[in-house]
C-alpha cells in the first residue's frame, strides 16, 4: 500500500468531504472482508509513524470511540510488535465500540500492548514523555466541540506538543471541520502530519487546516482511486492548468497581448505598478498603467526601475476596440475613482481582472452588479479576486460567515455574478459557475504582505494576455498556484511584494 505526499508540487487531486468519504468507504467496505480496511488503514498508520519519527521510543496513542480510535489501536498493535514502548489512552468503554474497533481492541489486549480504558477519567498525565503521539480521537464525523474526556484529550495533545512530542493525526485531526477548515474549538489539535485515509479531505487544506494538518500523506489503504468525483480538486505545481508550452521563435510582443492596470488613486500608487510590473513578468507583450486621479506626466518618472512600463493618462477612455482586445485588471488601488471607469470597461472589455476596489465599488452599486451578472452572457469572461472582507462585502455578510465555509463562499460568488472566482486567503479557493471548486496548494504566511494580492492579480492578467485561448478557471488557478510556489518553502516572516514579482519571474522561466 502506497502512501503519497499530497503538498504544493501535487497535480490534481480529488478532495473528499464527509458525506463523498462515508460513501466511498461504504462501498469499499462492502467490497473485502469485515476488518480488512481497518487492519490496513492501522498498518498504513504504524508505517508511517516508523518513517516520521525512525527514533521515537515511546508512543501514545490517544483512541476514540469510534472507527478511528480502532485505527490507532491497530497502529499501537503494530508499534508494539515492531519493538516500540507504546501505549493506549482508550477514551470509550470497550463493550460498546463499533465491531471492527472492537476486534481492534481485543488484539491489542492479546498482543501485550498497554490499553488504559480512561472513558470518565482523568487524561493530565497520559503520554507523559512520550516522544511521538498519535491522534485517534475523532476523525472525520464531528460536528461540534468535544467535550468531557475527548475534550480534555485534546488539549492533553497540545501540552504534549508544546513540550516536543510529535503528532500525528489519523484521517483528519482531532477538533477540525473535515469539509470546511474551521476548528470546532480552540485547543483542536494541532499535527505535524495528518495521513488521510480513502480519500484526501477538502478541509486539510484551507481556513484553518493547513496550520492544524501540518503535512498531509494519503494512504488509499488498497483501494482503487475513487475517481474524478468529489468537492473540490487540489491544484499544485503539477496541475495540468500550470503546463507551461515554449515560445515560438517567430513570435513577437503583439503574439502576448496587452494588458492594462486601471488603479493607483493619490497614495495608492504602488498598488498599480505592483500589478503592472507582474503583468509584464507574467508574460504579456505590452503594459499600459492608468493612474486613477493622476496625470501622465507625473506618472512616467515614478517606476524608474521598470521603464518597460507604458503610462496612459485615460486610456479607459480608449477606442472600443482597444479596449476589446486587451487583458484589463481594475482596482488596484483605485480608490473612489474606479466608479468611473467600471461601467465602460464591464460593458466592453472581453477579459476583465477585478480587484480591491473595483470589488468595493460594486459591493455597493446595484447597477454594477447587473452589468458584472450580464457579461457571461454577453461572451465576456471576468476574474474576482476578492480577500474574505471583500468577499464579505459582495456577499452582504461577514468575514467570519465568509471563512466558516470558504468553498460555499466562493461558489456563492461564481454563481451570483456569473464569473471566476479567487478568494484570497490560506488554501486560496477557485470556483467558477458549474465547476468542482479548486484548492490551491502553494504558498504560506510569508504572503500576509501589504501588495501580495495586487501582484497576484496582475499575474493573473499577464498569464492571462499571454495566452488568451486559456479559459479564465484554468488561468486562475494557474496564477493562483504560481504565486504561491514563489513564496515556497516556507520561510520566517514576510516576502515583500516587489520581490515576490521577481520570484515569480525566476520562477516562470525555470
Amino acid at each position: 500500500m502506497d502512501i503519497e505526499r499530497i503538498d504544493g508540487s501535487s497535480g490534481r487531486c480529488a478532495l473528499h468531504g464527509v458525506a463523498g468519504t462515508r460513501e466511498i468507504e461504504r462501498v469499499a467496505l462492502a467490497a473485502v472482508p469485515a476488518f480488512t480496511l481497518m487492519a490496513r488503514a492501522g498498518d498504513a498508520v504504524a508505517r508511517l509513524a516508523l518513517a516520521l519519527a525512525p527514533h521515537a521510543r515511546r508512543v501514545v496513542v490517544f483512541a476514540g470511540p469510534g472507527n478511528n480510535g480502532g485505527d490507532g489501536l491497530v497502529a499501537a498493535t503494530r508499534l508494539h510488535a515492531m519493538g516500540r514502548t507504546v501505549s493506549v489512552v482508550l477514551l470509550a468503554e470497550a463493550a460498546r465500540l463499533p465491531a471492527d474497533a472492537r476486534e481492534a481492541w481485543c488484539l491489542a489486549k492479546a498482543g501485550g500492548v498497554d490499553v488504559r480504558v480512561t472513558a470518565q477519567g482523568d487524561v493530565a498525565q497520559a503520554g507523559e514523555g512520550a516522544e511521538l503521539v498519535i491522534d485517534a480521537l475523532l476523525g472525520i464525523g464531528i460536528t461540534r466541540a468535544a467535550d468531557g474526556a475527548i475534550g480534555a484529550a485534546i488539549e492533553r495533545i497540545a501540552t504534549l506538543r508544546a513540550a516536543c512530542s510529535r503528532v500525528l493525526a489519523i484521517d483528519v485531526p482531532s477538533g477540525l471541520d473535515a469539509d470546511r477548515g474551521s476548528a470546532f474549538q480552540p485547543h483542536a489539535v494541532i499535527a505535524d502530519d495528518t495521513l488521510c485515509l480513502l480519500t484526501a479531505k477538502p478541509g486539510l487544506f484551507t481556513a484553518e487546516g493547513r496550520d492544524r494538518a501540518g503535512r498531509v500523506w494519503l494512504a488509499p489503504i488498497g483501494m482503487a482511486a475513487p475517481g474524478a468525483s468529489g468537492d473540490a480538486w487540489l491544484a499544485g505545481r503539477g496541475d495540468p492548468s500550470c503546463r507551461q508550452l515554449p515560445r515560438r521563435h517567430a513570435e513577437h510582443k503583439g503574439s502576448f497581448g496587452d494588458v492594462a492596470v486601471l488603479g493607483g488613486a493619490p497614495g495608492m500608487e504602488g498598488a498599480a505598478l505592483l500589478a503592472a510590473r507582474a503583468a509584464h513578468g507574467a508574460g504579456a507583450g505590452r503594459v499600459f498603467v492608468e493612474l486613477l486621479g493622476r496625470d501622465a506626466t507625473a506618472a512616467s518618472m515614478l517606476d524608474v526601475t521598470r521603464p518597460e512600463l507604458m503610462w496612459r493618462s485615460g486610456w479607459s477612455n480608449a477606442p472600443v476596440e482597444t479596449l476589446a482586445r486587451t487583458t484589463v485588471v481594475c482596482g488596484c488601488g483605485g480608490g473612489d475613482g474606479v466608479r468611473a471607469v467600471l461601467p465602460r470597461l464591464l460593458a466592453i472589455v472581453g477579459r476583465l481582472v477585478l480587484d480591491a476596489d473595483a470589488l468595493n465599488a460594486i459591493a455597493v452599486d446595484t447597477s454594477l452588479q447587473a452589468q458584472l451578472f450580464a457579461r457571461a452572457g454577453r461572451g465576456f469572461s471576468t476574474v474576482l479576486t476578492p480577500h474574505p472582507l471583500e468577499a464579505a462585502r459582495l456577499l452582504g455578510g461577514t468575514t467570519n460567515s465568509v471563512q466558516a465555509d470558504r468553498l460555499v463562499a466562493a461558489r456563492s460568488l461564481a454563481s451570483r455574478f456569473h464569473a471566476v472566482v479567487v478568494l484570497k486567503g490560506s488554501g486560496t479557493v477557485i470556483a467558477s459557475p458549474g465547476e468542482l471548486p479548486r484548492i490551491g496548494a502553494t504558498g504560506n504566511a510569508a504572503l500576509a504582505s501589504a501588495g501580495t494580492g495586487d501582484v497576484l492579480a496582475g499575474w493573473l492578467g499577464g498569464r492571462w494576455s499571454a495566452d488568451a485561448a486559456m479559459a479564465a478557471f484554468d488561468v486562475a488557478t494557474r496564477a493562483v498556484v504560481e504565486h504561491g510556489a514563489a513564496a515556497d518553502p516556507e520561510q520566517p516572516g514576510s516576502l515583500r511584494a516587489a520581490d515576490l514579482v521577481e520570484a515569480l519571474h525566476r520562477l516562470s522561466r525555470a
